[in-house]
């Protein structure tokens, strides 16, 4: 059997449509969440068509700290030495496969090696080289390459990064991502119901740990969103974590009172796509963000020191390393980053289903 462990938003997007494809193959697949994420999920779940979870390992709030993050991952192994037979429907013989970079990543090939199942890793092989940008999302990428027995690299780049690791390497060629949009882009063109701005705007989303996690940070994140408002309005979408650090350090108020920045809450996958598709550019620290608009061919700048992803990097894709100049000049040459949308000729999700056709019955 085909096992799917999976817990943040981010994943479940990612993996939405090899569970989608299982699905209209008529496959039946073992959907374990380890509710490491809950907020939206449930729309994500509706928006693809996709079956609730078969098992889930938590049902408590988001874990957002590194601390819940062990104490909770901690449970979770226990908790699958006990009952790996229940979770894993007996399966002997079976695959899990685990998406990506997060805590949830590394508990799934933990929990399929406790279960003496194959583990596959889908978006194997990216790489920063820089084990505190992003902290800990470079370590955890290493931890799962190493316990992965099949490692699904979206390119090629992904792909050479793996050459001294002992799994099978598959190269996808794309991210499941671009399925994602494939899928979603039919009922995203329709929506009409998103407030957008009478005037030219961008996006800007930051969540990750080295953006938000110490006074001199976030300082330094509400001075460049307030630099850039100054050439154009700026939406910024407030993820929980960040939000809450904005108002712990006194940044938020600072933000609220621009005219040039509204503040707001986070939209479902298929509204937050199509707030970027009428954007002129987003600003984000997001890995994710950066593939999707690399296959959009939309305009992004990265508020990051460095990037384990190479899509759209030297076309569309700029890294600011906090640097003044470069994001002044990313801002002022927009029109030099657009592109039309990619499309791939064969889905990645479809090869990784056809590679783990042998797991099922």
């Amino acid at each position: 059997m085909i096992h799917v462990i999976i817990g943040t938003k981010a994943q479940l997007i990612k993996m939405a449509p090899i569970m989608k494809f299982l699905k209209q193959d008529g496959i039946d697949y073992n959907y374990i969440s380890t509710g490491q994420h809950r907020e939206t999920i449930d729309d994500i779940l509706a928006d693809f068509d996709i079956k609730q979870p078969d098992y889930r390992l938590y049902s408590g709030k988001d874990i957002t700290s590194v601390f819940q993050m062990f104490i909770w991952g901690l449970k979770n192994i226990i908790h699958t030495i006990f009952n790996k037979k229940e979770i894993f429907r007996n399966d002997n013989n079976g695959i899990v496969l685990v998406h990506g970079d997060t805590f949830s990543t590394l508990l799934g090939a933990i929990m399929g090696k406790v279960a003496r199942l194959k583990v596959g890793h889908v978006e194997s092989g990216l790489r920063s080289f820089n084990i505190l940008h992003p902290f800990p999302e470079e370590i955890t990428r290493i931890l799962t390459f190493r316990l992965a027995d099949y490692l699904f690299a979206p390119g090629d780049w992904a792909s050479r990064n793996l050459e001294k690791f002992q799994g099978d390497k598959i190269n996808t060629g794309f991210n499941t991502l671009i399925d994602s949009l494939n899928i979603a882009l039919p009922a995203i063109n329709k929506i009409s119901d998103i407030d957008l701005p009478d005037k030219a705007f961008g996006v800007v989303t930051l969540h990750r740990f080295e953006n938000i996690f110490t006074r001199a940070a976030i300082e330094r994140v509400t001075r460049i969103v307030e630099t850039i408002s100054k050439k154009l309005h700026l939406l910024f979408i407030l993820h929980k974590p960040t939000e809450i650090k904005l108002r712990k350090f006194g940044c938020y108020e600072r933000l609220a009172a621009n005219p040039n920045i509204e503040l707001r809450n986070r939209l479902d996958y298929f509204r937050f796509i199509k707030l970027i598709m009428e954007a002129e550019f987003v600003v984000s620290d997001g890995g994710s963000n950066q593939e999707e608009c690399y296959y959009l061919g939309k305009p992004v700048l990265l508020l990051r020191k460095a990037t384990e992803r190479t899509e759209g990097l030297g076309k569309n894709c700029v890294l600011s390393r906090y640097d003044d100049t470069i994001i002044d000049n990313f801002i002022g040459n927009l029109d030099a980053y657009r592109f039309d949308m990619i499309q791939p000729e064969s889905s990645p999700s479809g090869l990784i289903i056809q590679h783990c056709r042998q797991y099922i019955l």
